[in-house]
């Protein structure tokens, strides 16, 4: 079954069985603890080291990490990492599926996502988000200088920002094209010359015998409804996360140059992707 990313054809998801909510109730007490107690102690930490270290987070980003690389672990949903997370400072892009992204991106490396600054706003999920460090912007030209000012601060302290250049999640399927808006702060005068983007493929199988937009979460479908048929399956798929090599943004004469080549690295791992699972 294949349709466009926003198509009013829903993903057709299998009842859940008795069997079914018995498990979303278990992996849904497990997650809370899991989250909450790890943002408890990743709170307790930077009480510490933020008096120290400032900007700098040496200790709470592997708080993070075993935190989503166990969520996935709870949830079934194999994790499988190809390619090397870069180690040098700059920013990381990827495409954008699922509120999992959140976990496959972190199990792996831990990064600090870039958000609009309306999640700020969400109950629960925007006290998290600001918990663990996301960045928040805003869609206003006259901020954007305030706003790549604190981009260069994070990025030059060696945090890796992770941008949803697509702009939106999708169902999973394909990759849409990237707003180039953002990689302007790439190309900072201070900053050009010292960082690098590298993109990432992020690629999800759907468990056996089920919708292949399984796991992808677009419109307006709700986050609870859909994190229920997610926590329901006995058996899971994976999720895919490829590294692509990173590209040095001096490299590039400006943000549709740099924009456009990672796309096109994104896409092709995605596609590949997709193509051996089937």
């Amino acid at each position: 079954m294949s349709t466009v990313w926003d198509s009013p054809d829903p993903a057709v998801y299998p009842p859940i069985t008795f069997a079914g909510w018995l498990r979303v109730i278990l992996r849904a007490l497990a997650l809370i603890g899991l989250v909450f107690g790890g943002l408890a102690v990743l709170l307790l930490v930077r009480l510490i080291e933020q008096p120290l270290c400032g900007v700098n987070r040496p200790v709470t980003p592997h708080i993070t990490t075993f935190v989503c690389r166990n969520a996935l672990r709870i949830m079934g949903l194999r994790h499988i990492v190809r390619g090397t997370p870069m180690t040098g400072r700059g920013a990381v892009v990827a495409n954008h599926s699922s509120w999992l992204d959140i976990f496959s991106l972190n199990a792996a490396k831990r990064i600090y996502f870039v958000s609009k600054s309306e999640v700020a706003r969400w109950p629960g999920i925007g006290w998290l988000a600001r918990a663990t460090g996301t960045v928040f912007i805003e869609r206003n030209p006259a901020r954007a200088r305030e706003q790549t000012a604190v981009f260069e601060q994070r990025l030059l302290a060696g945090h890796k920002l992770l941008f949803f250049p697509e702009g939106t999640s999708t169902d999973g399927q394909q990759v849409l094209p990237f707003k180039t808006t953002l990689f302007q702060s790439f190309f900072a005068q201070d900053l050009k010359d010292k960082i690098a983007v590298q993109p990432v493929s992020v690629i999800y199988t759907a468990p056996e015998g089920t919708d292949p937009r399984f796991y992808g979460w677009w419109g307006d479908m709700s986050f609870g409804a859909h994190l229920l048929v997610t926590l329901a399956p006995a058996r899971h798929g994976q999720v895919e996360v490829v590294y692509h090599n990173p590209l040095g943004v001096a490299d590039f004469a400006d943000r549709k140059a740099l924009a456009k080549a990672c796309e096109a690295a994104v896409r092709e791992g995605h596609n590949a992707a997709l193509a051996h699972s089937i």
